[in-house]
């Protein structure tokens, strides 16, 4: 019933008037687009931007915190921690009710903030297989949701701008790929996650190629070489993940790996 749903709000976002315009009229829109596109920026538009990627964060590392549960004595501090990510999942959610106008936006919001209340829900109640699968399925809803909204406020952005957004990508598919790391090893190992795992590596490669190019001061690009030395080491790590599965080194292992894109982060938007 939940897929059916969100289908539906997608689907209505996506349904427009398909008129033809005349040819003078379709080189003059496309002419002007990026003028007209740039000059619809608002600061609110970068505000729900940042939201939706803080969603997108979010959304990953709450799930991965959560099958952590499954694996440590330490359940009481660790639940006490997602509870506090929960928060700021509510925070950014209302940030970007109270700012957009689009009305697509809205009617996603509703649905985000549903699957955000199950999750709180689900943390009531006992650990189990059932409620660690629909996490699974919650996490993939607010990630969906986050996209759909942050499309309809796109714009284009400045080189600093873009690289900033590759670092934030950057620290969501760190838990992303932890999430699914997690996931296939406390009793969710089928092919789909074992896929979402390497795809999200894969991806996270992209972005920090990205980011090996790009020409930093000398303090900055001491950071990067130590976020591609630090990768690669755990690259080799995950190749082997079926066989080794350390988790508390590798949340470690990984959370070192965020503090470093970071510091990437707080440059780019230093200099914007």
């Amino acid at each position: 019933m939940r897929r059916i749903l969100y289908a539906c709000l997608l689907a209505g976002s996506l349904t427009y008037a398909g008129k033809t315009p005349s040819t003078a009229t379709d080189m003059n829109s496309t002419q002007s687009m990026p003028e007209k596109k740039v000059a619809a920026i608002t600061r609110g538009d970068v505000k729900i931007i940042e939201a939706t990627e803080n969603i997108r964060f979010l959304s990953q590392q709450i799930v991965k915190e959560y099958l952590f549960l499954f694996v440590t004595p330490q359940k009481d501090a660790l639940k006490a921690k997602v509870k506090k990510r929960l928060v700021t999942l509510s925070n950014n959610i209302r940030m970007i009710a109270a700012t957009t106008k689009d009305v697509d936006s809205k009617d996603i919001l509703e649905f985000l903030a549903y699957s955000k209340d199950q999750i709180a829900q689900t943390l009531t109640e006992e650990i189990s297989e059932e409620n660690a699968a629909l996490m699974l399925d919650y996490s993939e809803t607010l990630l969906e949701g986050a996209d759909s909204i942050a499309e309809a406020h796109a714009y284009d952005f400045t080189d600093e701008e873009r690289m900033l957004m590759v670092t934030k990508q950057m620290e969501y598919l760190i838990e992303r790929i932890m999430k699914y790391y997690m996931a296939v090893h406390v009793g969710f190992d089928n092919p789909t996650n074992q896929e979402q795992m390497h795809k999200s590596i894969a991806q996270f490669g992209n972005k920090l190629r990205e980011i090996e190019v790009y020409p930093y001061p000398k303090e900055i690009d001491t950071v990067k070489s130590k976020l591609m030395e630090s990768w690669y080491a755990n690259g080799n790590y995950f190749g082997k993940s079926k066989t080794l599965f350390i988790p508390k080194l590798m949340l470690m292992s990984t959370a070192y790996l965020e503090d470093l894109v970071v510091k990437i982060a707080l440059y780019h938007n230093q200099n914007q």
